[in-house]
């Protein structure tokens, strides 16, 4: 059913592309990566070099052994997010684990950007695994490879970059150090096989925004879309800068309080990528999970409602594809809410959501060492 229902939705677009600018590039008599568009479509190839590596399989397996083990990558990584995210909880409460987990899994599954990541064939929940598990893991327990998930992951979409910040300003410099030479590393290594098509992304790629799509179109959910929508053309990018900086100072204010809180710090830098990123699709909104279950886990948990009442509502609108009411014009009222729905969620998440809740996954409370 979620194969048919992907392949009726948006029919693996973003496979498609990854696939046909793979094939080009390892199979094709002459040309580069970013070379390769989709015919009829201004897209292509988006990622850097090394994720172009990690896709090499692509160039020999058939389109829909792709599709099925993509599929199967989003379903499986999203049942392992939910364990770690809602499993203390589930454990907590004494529900019976396995049907907790299960319908747990299921309302994972049903969150409109995992939807969507399904039926894009994209990777953020496979990203989004590497990051957490990384933290979780690695950072909670004082690993000393703590960094390396975070680093790879920059280093195949610079969007988890946003971590790094994220260790610097909680003050783990070990950590940091270790994504910065994780990334290097990969992106170096990447530069020496392929030095034409590294030459091209960071000089020329990377600064096409073309290549990903229209910034005001209604699935850009960040806050460059948001004002990308308003008629402020001549000041957007000065008022873009300034949102930017001031999301990021609030951010970093937050984090600093509870530097101990892992989970927090991943989920509230999670929302900081979705905010600043100058893209960030509705399907990209994944990384907005580990809130939303920490608000639902929280009110659960404690006394104050208030966190259930902001997860709830952030599930139930962003699962039920209402924003994409304002998609055509002429568009109904209330078009600046309802059109920024994913927005102002992410805003009040970045605000509201609790740190340091009660009962939350212990790991997440330890390790303060590596910020020594």
């Amino acid at each position: 059913m979620i194969v048919y229902l992907a392949e009726t939705r948006n029919r693996y677009f973003d496979s498609k592309v990854y696939y046909g600018a793979i094939r080009y590039w390892f199979r094709g008599d002459a040309g580069m990566v970013y070379d390769w568009l989709r015919p009829d479509t201004p897209y292509g190839f988006t990622y850097p070099p090394f994720a172009g590596l990690v896709m090499a399989p692509m160039a020999i397996l058939p389109f829909g052994v792709v599709v099925v083990l993509a599929v199967l990558a989003t379903i499986l990584t999203t049942a392992l997010l939910t364990w770690w995210f809602a499993g203390p909880l589930i454990k907590r409460r004494g529900w019976t684990v396995w049907f907790a987990f299960a319908v747990a899994v299921c309302l994972a599954i049903a969150f409109e950007p995992v939807r969507e990541t399904i039926t894009f064939g994209q990777v953020n929940t496979l990203l989004l695994a590497v990051v957490a598990g990384d933290l979780l893991f690695g950072l909670a327990k004082g690993r000393r490879w703590a960094g390396v998930g975070i680093g790879l992951a920059t280093a195949v979409k610079l969007t988890p970059g946003v971590f790094l910040l994220y260790l610097l300003v909680t003050r783990r410099w070990r950590a940091a150090a270790t994504v910065a030479g994780t990334a290097a590393g990969a992106t170096v290594s990447a530069a020496l096989i392929f030095p034409d098509e590294s030459r091209e992304f960071w000089t020329s790629a990377l600064w096409d925004t073309n290549r990903v799509g229209v910034l005001s179109y209604l699935s850009n959910q960040s806050e460059r879309g948001f004002l990308a929508r308003l008629p402020i053309d001549q000041v957007q990018v000065p008022v873009w800068i300034g949102c930017v900086l001031t999301t990021l100072v609030f951010w970093a204010w937050r984090v600093r309080r509870d530097p101990g809180d892992i989970i927090g710090g991943l989920a509230l830098t999670g929302v900081l990528g979705c905010l600043i990123s100058p893209v960030t699709w509705i399907h990209h909104c994944v990384w907005l999970l580990p809130a939303i279950v920490r608000c639902v886990d929280a009110g659960l948990t404690g006394t104050d409602r208030r966190p259930l009442y902001l997860g709830g509502a952030a599930y139930v609108i962003m699962t039920s594809r209402l924003t994409w009411v304002w998609e055509e014009r002429p568009r109904p009222p209330l078009e600046l809410i309802g059109g920024n729905f994913y927005v102002w969620f992410s805003l009040a998440l970045l605000i509201w959501m609790p740190l340091g809740a009660p009962g939350l996954v212990p790991a997440g409370r330890r390790a303060l060492s590596d910020a020594a």
